[in-house]
């Protein structure tokens, strides 16, 4: 039975053998199949035909008919204006083929949906892709090209076969006219100055002191450089990286990062830890290692989640919120070494090599340690690993060695401290962040113990922390959950559960978010202008809604809803999602245009609204060794605006070629041609293998 079959009546395409065009024969549209009747019923009316090509696996095909073929008012203006024509390009190559031709000699961009508009006798004069319902990102709309061209028809019909180059100039300024007050990559190249601006090339990071991580600024620079190839980009982000990651502000002995540094060398940190520094950083860091390949930066992800899976997980498996700087009524005593201390609890050979690799000193290493006459030191890295290696004139595997062996000991001896004090509550929108990370770092590192915790944290919230009617909590605490969901409970928990099925493919994480999503409309969205409030509207009214937008030290719920919008987009083929993505960007258009470098996580939006953008549908099951190479090529690459789908050998959604696992490509609203080779995979991607 197909969607819609019980409320509409089928159409001409029901006595169709095709799958794809029996995918449409509920649709309201009038559709004819490609034949001599159509063109004849053409002539009869005297009105233009309206060809669409695509076939039963390509994304965007699937996009439009739920946009526009499904939609009354479009089908309305369609059979108005035209007689409407469905071809499968895979039962009727000929026709796809040719039409391709006039697409490329048309000069646009040439993939699947293909739509063509012609005369009676078959002489195109319009053509295009993926063309959505209403006018967004500079793409004229249905709702606004059909009553054109049917003035144009009307009133210039004996024209049209010689004016397609016209027509198309045409198009393409009613596509400017429609894009009014958007943004588009400008936007980003202004952030992306101010950056350059602000970079401490020196120490890395932006400003002085003190200095924030704010991993939002790294991954939108990530962006920018793949976007760019701008070598700057990049640089600034690998420097504040590693600069970070040998400083005080990480904790060298028992991992995870402090919340910032109050001085510009990353050396003095303000010693609490926080759950969601943790998640957003394994992101920057994650990223940053696809997107180069450094070790470092792989391990860090590593030492990061190993400091949250051990010290931040509770017995049930979500996350606690933070830990304190103070013990004993001092701030980062539990962290301080005396020169001392590094002696007593390492032999001599080790306390030597661990006073030279930390910068400790008798005095103390920073200035407040020194002042008190305390002797107390913030161990960091006074070089990289692989400098040090070189200068102590060790091998490699030797001097991991003896850095683990340092490394457990002072742990061990650090444990028997008096702990800061830990907050156990559990806040569902840091969860979502942790859940988010630990989900990327399994998929692109290949370690399933994060996967499993990601959705170990995951159930615990669907169980604990959503009532009956599918509404979200914001905090449980002693056993109870309490306060109903914020905005950014409900945009950040769906980015982890989109990231669950990123790295599993489980569809039921899928599901869930898009539910979480509609839900998050249902109670946040302004529904007369646009924009998500921060507080839901069945909540205590006596103070005023506002919508967050700043992205401070985390993103706000409505950056991360936008890309959240972006990618539910793509994966279920519901172009609602991107429309609202369309308002959210006007709404805060002037935010952005204002300060874009306050806004970074949004324009991480905002780049994968403007593209391109691809989308991968994966078709197999995930143990068959050519999806598994498929799979290692998509892991291996910083691919930053890919969304990826797996459909298994059960599902009818596309054929294997020659029966190994095979990728569809989709690119900028168009289908590219399916492939079961992991290199030519990545050349539609853009990617070419060194």
């Amino acid at each position: 039975m197909y969607k819609g079959s019980r409320e509409r009546k089928p159409n001409r395409l029901i006595h169709e053998k095709s799958p794809y065009l029996l995918q449409h024969a509920y649709n309201p549209v009038d559709w004819y199949p490609w034949s001599e009747a159509a063109f004849a019923e053409a002539v009869a009316r005297d009105k233009p035909v309206f060809v669409s090509i695509g076939y039963s696996s390509c994304h965007w095909c699937h996009v439009m008919e739920k946009e526009s073929f499904e939609d009354e008012e479009v089908a309305m203006l369609m059979n108005d204006a035209f007689v409407c024509i469905k071809v499968d390009r895979e039962e009727r190559p000929d026709i796809d083929s040719f039409y391709m031709k006039v697409c490329q000699l048309m000069g646009q961009n040439c993939g699947w949906p293909l739509n063509l508009i012609m005369t009676p006798n078959k002489n195109p004069f319009f053509v295009a892709t993926y063309i959505p319902k209403n006018s967004r990102f500079g793409a004229v709309g249905m709702t606004e090209l059909i009553p054109y061209v049917k003035k144009i028809w009307e009133t210039r019909r004996l024209e049209l076969e010689a004016m397609g180059i016209e027509i198309r100039n045409r198009i393409e300024l009613l596509e400017k006219r429609s894009a009014g007050a958007g943004l588009d990559k400008t936007v980003l190249d202004d952030a992306y100055e101010w950056f350059v601006l602000n970079f401490d090339s020196a120490h890395g990071g932006f400003y002085g002191a003190p200095k924030f991580p704010v991993p939002h600024n790294l991954l939108f620079l990530l962006r920018y450089w793949y976007r760019t190839k701008e070598k700057e980009a990049l640089e600034m982000v690998q420097r504040t990286l590693r600069a970070m990651r040998l400083g005080g502000i990480f904790d060298q002995v028992g991992f995870g990062f402090h919340r910032y540094s109050t001085d510009a060398e990353w050396l003095v940190p303000h010693f609490e830890k926080m759950l969601y520094d943790q998640a957003l950083l394994v992101l920057a860091y994650i990223e940053a290692y696809q997107a180069t390949g450094d070790e470092m930066f792989k391990v860090t992800a590593e030492e990061i989640l190993e400091y949250v899976l051990r010290d931040l997980a509770s017995p049930e498996g979500v996350f606690y919120s933070s830990e304190d700087a103070d013990s004993e009524g001092e701030e980062g005593k539990f962290y301080l070494w005396t020169e001392e201390e590094i002696k007593s609890a390492l032999d001599s050979e080790d306390a030597a090599l661990a006073i030279r690799i930390f910068g400790i000193k008798p005095e103390g290493n920073y200035a407040e340690a020194i002042r008190r006459r305390s002797g107390r030191n913030i161990l960091h890295l006074v070089k990289p690993v692989t400098e040090l290696t070189h200068e102590l004139h060790l091998p490699s595997d030797e001097f991991n060695f003896k850095l683990n062996k340092i490394l457990h000991m002072l742990f061990e001896t650090r444990e028997r401290r008096v702990h800061p004090a830990k907050d156990t509550k559990v806040l569902l929108d840091w969860n979502g962040l942790m859940i988010a990370a630990l989900a990327k770092a399994s998929f692109v590192l290949n370690k399933p113990l994060y996967l499993k915790a990601a959705v170990t944290a995951a159930e615990f919230i669907l169980r604990n922390m959503k009532s009956e009617n599918g509404t979200l909590y914001h905090i449980y605490a002693k056993g109870e959950k309490a306060v109903s969901g914020f905005l950014d409970d409900y945009a950040f928990f769906v980015w982890g559960l989109l990231e669950i099925y990123a790295a599993s493919f489980e569809n039921k994480y899928l599901q869930t978010a898009n539910e979480l999503t509609q839900t998050m409309i249902e109670k946040f969205w302004d529904k007369t202008v646009g924009g998500f409030y921060f507080t839901a509207k069945d909540v205590d009214e006596s103070v005023a809604r506002i919508k967050e937008v700043y992205d401070g030290a985390m993103p706000s719920g409505n950056s991360v809803a936008l890309l959240n919008l972006l990618r539910l987009a793509r994966l279920t083929s519901e172009p609602a999602y991107e429309t609202m993505a369309q308002q959210l960007l006007k709404i805060f258009s002037e935010d952005l245009k204002r300060a874009p470098a306050a806004h970074t996580f949004m324009l991480t939006g905002l780049d994968f609204a403007v593209g391109p953008t691809y989308q991968v549908t994966l078709v197999g099951d995930t143990d068959e060794e050519n999806m598994r190479c498929l799979l290692n090529a998509l892991k291996s690459h910083y691919l930053p605006n890919v969304t990826v789908s797996l459909r298994s050998n059960n599902e009818v959604v596309g054929e294997k070629i020659e029966g190994k696992a095979t990728a569809y490509v989709c690119s900028e609203r168009r289908c590219l041609p399916p492939t079961n080779d992991a290199e030519k995979m990545l050349r539609l991607l853009g990617i070419s293998e060194q």
